[in-house]
Order: C-alpha cells, then structure tokens, then sequence
C-alpha cells in the first residue's frame, strides 16, 4: 500500500508540473482532459488493440479494414510500415468517434508531433523513452511505452505513461503478469509480443489492462497471399476471446 501511494504521488507531482507549464506556455498539439479520459475509457472497455505493420503500403489499409471488420475497434498503425501516416490519417477520417487509431513505433518527440498531425489519438513506443512520454503527458496524450522489466513499467507510469506496453514477451505469460500486476497494483499493463487467439482472455483475466495483437492476427502468410478473410476470422476469435473478460476498472 505504501509503495502504492508513493508512486501515485509521484506521478500527481509530474502532472502538476506538466499542467502548470501548459498553462504558461500554451503547448502546442494539446488535447483536452475528456478526450484524454475518453482513450482510456475506450481502452478500459474494449481491451484489445490490432497492432500492425505490413512489407507493403498496399497491404496496409486491406489488413486493417479486415481487423476492424472483425471487431476490432482499436487500431495502432506502426511507423514501420510503409505510407503509415497516410493510412493512419484515412482510417482516423472514416472511423472518427467509432474505431479508435494510434501510432506506434514511436522513437522520438518528432515522431509523436507527426503522429498527432497525422490524427493519431494515443501513442506507442516499442521502448521506455521518458522524453516523449513527458512530452505526450504535458499534453494530455496518452502514450504506452514499451518496458521489459518491473523497474520499465514502475519509471514509465512516474513519467506519466498511464499504461504500460509490455514488450518484448515473457517467460511465464499471464502468471508473470499476475505477480507483477498484483505486487504493483497502480500498472495498467498492456502485453503484446506473446499474446495470440487463444490467451489473451488468460492476460487480461490475470490482470492486465488490455493487449496488443500482432503476427497471431494479422498473419504473414495470409496477408501475402491476399487472404484478408483469415485477418477478419482471426479478429472475430479473438475479440469473443477478449470479451469473457469483461471491462477493465481504470486506476
């Protein structure tokens, strides 16, 4: 309980200090607190996001309108893929206020400026980089670091990450998140490489926070081969899958 409240006013101090500059200097590219809450509250409900990144500009839009098609309703588009912003921007203009739409593979503050103008609502990094999470935090932006460790994910959530992206994979899965979430309560973890169709109920029933769905959903082979049908199956299976769960309650 103490390490708890410690860490709890911790990030009460960061965001102190972040509302305060924002008030002095007018930050550009800032977001208002509902909206900021309206990420989390999506990410609370809906608990599973389609994480993809494709070889080809092509393929991209075609993959994640087959994800979507299966229900997803979270969508992150990596930086890796060719043309990302581009798809980014159209599925924010036809999914606003339905599908939401972030960017990943974040690794600079000037990557996070393009994402946002792009129409990105939240931000990912495939690493703990307490530089664009301060700068996404000032601005009511909420960003999801990468972290591989306990000590990753108690430093990002201090610099104001409020949830954290568990990546790369684990040894021990969903039980070691279990012990990490219930030594540290105040983690909203977010695990992505190890997640498939078939355990990310177990994650987020062992206390995560939501998950991140990669190669399991969007399958390499069939994405090649044009087979976008298999993307929406796979999308389908896993959402029932992520529903047993039931929502998250925000910390």
């Amino acid at each position: 309980m103490a390490l708890r409240i410690a860490a709890q006013k911790a990030v009460v101090r960061l965001n102190s200090r972040a509302l305060s500059t924002t008030a002095a200097s007018g930050l550009d590219r800032m977001q208002s607190i509902e909206t900021y809450n309206g990420v989390l509250d999506k990410f609370a409900q809906i608990r599973a996001c389609a994480v993809l990144r494709t070889a080809t500009s092509e393929a991209c839009p075609k993959a994640m309108q087959a994800a979507i098609d299966g229900g997803f309703e979270i969508c992150e588009f990596t930086l890796t893929t060719p043309d990302c912003l581009e798809h980014l921007s159209d599925f924010r203009q036809k999914y606003d206020g339905q599908v939401m739409i972030g960017c990943g593979t974040i690794l600079t503050v000037e990557d996070a400026e393009r994402a946002v103008d792009a129409g990105s609502e939240f931000i990912i990094t495939p690493v703990m980089l307490p530089d664009v999470i301060e700068w996404c935090a000032a601005r009511n932006i909420v960003s999801v670091p990468g972290c591989q460790t306990p000590t990753e994910l108690v430093n990002a959530y201090r610099h104001g990450a409020p949830l954290q992206k568990l990546f790369p994979g684990v040894t021990g899965g969903p039980m070691w998140v279990k012990a990490v979430s219930s030594a540290l309560p105040f983690l909203s973890i977010n695990p992505t490489s190890g997640v498939d169709l078939d355990n990310a109920g177990d994650f987020l029933k062992m206390g995560a926070a939501s998950v991140g769905l990669v190669a399991p959903l969007f399958d390499p082979e069939a994405i090649a081969k044009g087979e976008f049908d298999t993307i929406a199956k796979n999308a389908a299976k896993v959402m029932a899958n992520v529903r047993t769960a039931g929502p998250y309650i925000r910390k």
